[in-house]
């Protein structure tokens, strides 16, 4: 297992932007993906500073209502954390969220496929948004383990 990107990741940016649009004021991102031996999967770790205290559940009640109308985005509950075998084959993207209170921290970790939703599905979903198709269309298989 590797970090990669260390201080450095090319989506760093549009991360930030993102999320400052989101904010209103700038937001400044330390991201860091992991490389590990593994046929599909890419797991990521973020922090972001929180603006104000903030605890897990209200970080995990806000990512529910953030994400409430994406059907392909499952935001765990407090105390579990994603797992790219969980994704594998699809094209979900699996999420929580850790307040560290001791740092003032949000700690926000994904899994995805990165042929799924890293690729080819992403591709499919984008299609079926532009044509105003369901956006499901021939992406509703569940996640498999090879």
């Amino acid at each position: 297992m590797q970090a990669y990107g260390i201080a450095s990741h090319r989506h760093t940016p549009e991360i930030e932007q993102e999320l400052s649009a989101l904010a209103g004021r700038p937001v400044r991102v330390s991201f860091t993906p992991h490389l590990l031996p593994l046929n599909r999967g890419l797991f990521t770790t973020a922090s972001v500073p929180l603006a104000v205290d903030a605890a897990t559940p209200d970080l995990l009640a806000a990512y529910r209502d953030f994400y409430a109308d994406e059907p392909f985005v499952r935001v765990h509950a407090e105390g579990e954390r994603p797992t790219t075998r969980g994704v594998v084959g699809s094209n979900y993207c699996d999420l929580t969220v850790v307040a560290d209170r001791r740092t003032g921290r949000a700690v926000c970790v994904s899994a995805i496929d990165n042929l799924g939703k890293g690729g080819s599905a992403n591709g499919v979903q984008n299609l079926n948004v532009m044509f105003g198709w369901n956006e499901r269309t021939g992406l509703s298989a569940p996640p498999m383990y090879p």
